[in-house]
């Protein structure tokens, strides 16, 4: 096998099942229909195809950059109240707090998917998404079933598969053992807030998980679960504050159900933790670190700070901050604090200096942004199915993201997304309409 540009990714590339191309087209669309994949003519042949060694990374780096990540949120401020004004937000943006602050705090990174490329040193995380409502666990459940039917009709899988369903259900299992709960569960979420279909699919297939694994549970649009709250002491979030407030959806049913004592996950505290200003935090070092922080951060983290007119560290240098941002545009990327799908993001390299300088300006008097040095992609192989009219795989070298999922301790399997053309940059579904697929450790 060929060598790819990075010994990260190993030496293999995995080979699409030895099935019809038209089956396997039939098999992989079917799987992932109505789960929020967007409909679109090329097919994931193969999954990516990691080693063992680089897979564990994956996962063992992501708990100890939460874990700092969670400090980080912990130390800046020791109420919910000095938090909020720290990250320069109202409880009117943050509205779901619950009385309970150990709760609150306890609960906040046990749902987690960091974003990461893989740079000419290895793996470098983005970005975490923390909370219950963190994208692709349901797409890549269905991608993974789809692989695993497909490679057992002639033989055994030839990779390793963490489900993030079963993940999410082993965690689940965990709190409430710890709590002394009753293995009750309920998903808090709309289908009027899911992308690309109106079938309430996406909720039915964590249901049939929790059922297989033996909890009693139930979905709640958000009209339902002040009254299944009662019933239920334990809930998954499955929504984000601004997507149901453009949705015109009232949160007062879920406040409530809060004040019955319906624990749902992640608390609201896990926002912190996602803001990329924590992110920042971690990267410009803070007192609390130990020397072992410090190297975790240095090797996994792209230099991060927050911007502001202020002096900080770069290359072990001291430096005027945004006089290095102006100056070093092509090699820079700048991050809104609070932002979903690529959107809030602009590559240096991508506008005109006149531009550039306009958005650190802005960003810098709203004190809302960070900015981060841009790692170039490498390229590994994976094999797609392009449309109906060709369906034969074909290989193709490609700069993946890959989105490892964290719930409690459970690995949850590898989620990806990429551009067939090569292409790196801002690698988004929705916002720039990335393919996606799922990456497996070898066997």
């Amino acid at each position: 096998m060929a060598v790819t540009t990075h010994p990260w990714f190993g030496r293999g590339c995995l080979s699409a099942p030895e099935v019809p191309a038209g089956q396997l087209r039939q098999v992989m669309a079917r799987e992932i229909a109505d789960t929020g994949i967007p409909p679109r003519p090329m097919l994931p042949a193969a999954p990516f195809l990691l080693p063992r060694s680089s897979y564990a990374e994956l996962f063992r780096a992501g708990w100890q950059l939460l874990d700092l990540l969670r400090r980080a949120v912990l130390q800046c401020a020791p109420t919910t109240s000095g938090r909020l004004s720290a990250y320069g937000v109202t409880e009117a943006e943050y509205p779901l707090f619950i009385d309970d602050q150990v709760l609150e705090e306890h609960y906040a990174s046990c749902m987690a998917r960091p974003d990461v490329i893989i740079g000419p040193t290895g793996p470098k995380f983005l970005e975490f998404n923390v909370s219950g409502v963190t994208g692709g666990t349901i797409e890549l459940h269905t991608l993974l079933r789809g692989f695993s039917s497909l490679y057992r009709r002639r033989m055994h899988e030839p990779f390793e598969v963490d489900d993030p369903l079963a993940a999410r259900g082993r965690m689940f299992r965990d709190i409430c053992a710890d709590r002394c709960l009753p293995p009750r569960v309920v998903l808090v979420g709309s289908v009027r807030d899911l992308k690309h279909t109106s079938s309430s699919r996406y909720f039915d297939l964590e249901l049939e998980s929790l059922h297989r694994q033996g909890f009693i549970a139930e979905h709640a649009e958000p009209e339902m679960i002040e009254d299944l709250a009662a019933s239920f002491p334990l809930g998954l979030r499955h929504f984000t504050v601004p997507e149901w407030l453009d949705l015109g959806i009232d949160l007062a049913p879920v406040q409530s159900a809060l004040k019955q004592g319906c624990l749902l996950l992640s608390t609201q505290t896990a926002a912190f933790l996602a803001n990329k200003k924590t992110l920042g935090l971690v990267s410009e070092g803070q007192p609390w670190m130990s020397a072992a922080d410090h190297h975790v951060a240095r090797r996994y983290l792209p230099w991060t700070r927050i911007l502001g007119d202020r002096g900080t560290e770069f290359a072990d240098q001291r430096i005027d901050l945004l006089e290095h941002v102006i100056a070093h545009q092509e090699s820079l990327v700048l991050k809104r604090g609070i932002g979903m799908q690529g959107l809030q993001v602009t590559l240096g390299s991508s506008v005109t200096p006149e531009n550039w300088r306009s958005e650190v300006e802005r960003a810098t008097a709203a004190g809302d942004s960070i900015v981060q040095e841009y790692v170039e992609s490498e390229r590994c192989p994976v094999e797609l199915s392009p449309s109906d009219d060709d369906p034969d795989p074909h290989r193709v070298e490609v700069a993946p993201v890959l989105s490892p999922f964290l719930f409690g301790r459970h690995r949850g399997g590898v989620w990806t997304r990429f551009f067939a053309t090569g292409a790196s940059g801002v690698v988004s579904r929705e916002g720039y309409g990335a393919l996606e697929n799922a990456a497996v450790a070898e066997a």
